[in-house]
């Protein structure tokens, strides 16, 4: 376990757990991120941003390769390797939990955002709390809708009980309220996502919509949506909610993203706020990566996010 000690921040302490799975996507390579990350210079990036930084290493997760994808789901569809995304996220949530209760802000790294149900189901057990889903993609699909079968791109339809998720409780997962829940950076929605999001009181932002009002006022709107009633939020931070041209190291990129400095802003507005609960940061996948870039901008990203700034 390494410790970077004490610093003379805001007394925040953050705990560091490495959720190495690649099971939600059929993109090998992203089970390695939370390596990447580190080797990105998380720690002193941490110190840097004034916090107390504890890392508990990694879950044991057994490789894909060794397991069958077993579509066994709630109801007709598909779902790869549910099982062992189950077990891992069930694992996940404790380990979030206990930090918590440690009084450690958790920040997760990830692997594929299958393990955000993990993450959200920690820091949903004690209090109600938002989310707030950096994300280019909706996350909304559900086993009768999903085009692929792969779980990460359903873990807020599973997190918010959406269709056939309603009645199964799935790694004893608490629920989202969606009235909390604002997606920010949206730029590649299926048919079915689509449909859930005209029908829903989930606040979902745009590209488009950043282009026309700034992203510093939908991330503003965005928090107060998450922090509306609630004990805090849930930072859920995908490294495809950036342009692939300055994050080249993820699964599902998408062009039109956000740029660098918009990123940066949007992380000081979530560190200035003073109300994320728990983050992670997930896709990272160095085998797809150009010298680590991704991963390194993901460091940094963190670092804003919990406070770090040039003055």
């Amino acid at each position: 376990m390494a410790d970077s000690g004490n610093f003379d921040g805001d007394g925040r302490s953050v705990r560091v757990i490495g959720a190495p799975t690649d099971y939600g996507q059929d993109r090998r390579g992203v089970d390695m991120g939370p390596s990447a990350i580190r080797y990105g210079g998380l720690s002193d990036g941490l110190a840097e941003a004034g916090v107390a930084t504890e890392d508990t290493g990694d879950l044991l997760v057994p490789r894909a390769e060794e397991r069958d994808p077993d579509y066994r789901t709630p109801s007709e569809g598909k779902a790869r390797f549910l099982r062992e995304t189950e077990d891992v996220c069930s694992r996940l949530a404790s380990e979030v939990r206990e930090s918590l209760a440690d009084g450690h802000t958790p920040l997760v790294l990830g692997g594929d955002h299958s393990i955000a149900i993990g993450t959200v189901s920690g820091a949903a057990a004690e209090a109600d709390v938002g989310a707030v889903w950096f994300d280019a993609h909706g996350d909304l699909n559900t086993p009768t809708t999903t085009p692929s079968g792969n779980v990460h791109g359903m873990p807020l339809a599973a997190l918010l009980g959406v269709r056939e998720w309603e009645d199964v409780d799935w790694a004893n997962a608490p629920r989202l309220a969606p009235e909390n829940v604002a997606i920010v950076g949206l730029r590649s929605l299926d048919d079915a996502e689509r449909e859930i999001l005209r029908d829903s009181p989930i606040s979902a932002y745009t590209m488009s919509e950043i282009d026309d009002r700034s992203l510093a006022d939908v991330v503003e709107d965005a928090l107060a949506v998450a922090s509306d009633g609630t004990e805090g939020y849930h930072v859920s931070l995908d490294l495809d909610w950036l342009d692939p041209t300055i994050a080249p190291g993820v699964g599902t990129p998408v062009r039109g993203g956000v740029d660098y400095r918009e990123a940066h802003h949007a992380m000081e507005q979530v560190a200035e706020d003073g109300g994320m609960r728990s983050m992670e940061l997930v896709e990272v996948n160095p085998t797809l990566d150009q010298h680590n870039e991704t991963a390194e901008l993901a460091v940094e990203l963190a670092a804003s996010a919990f406070g770090k700034r040039i003055l």
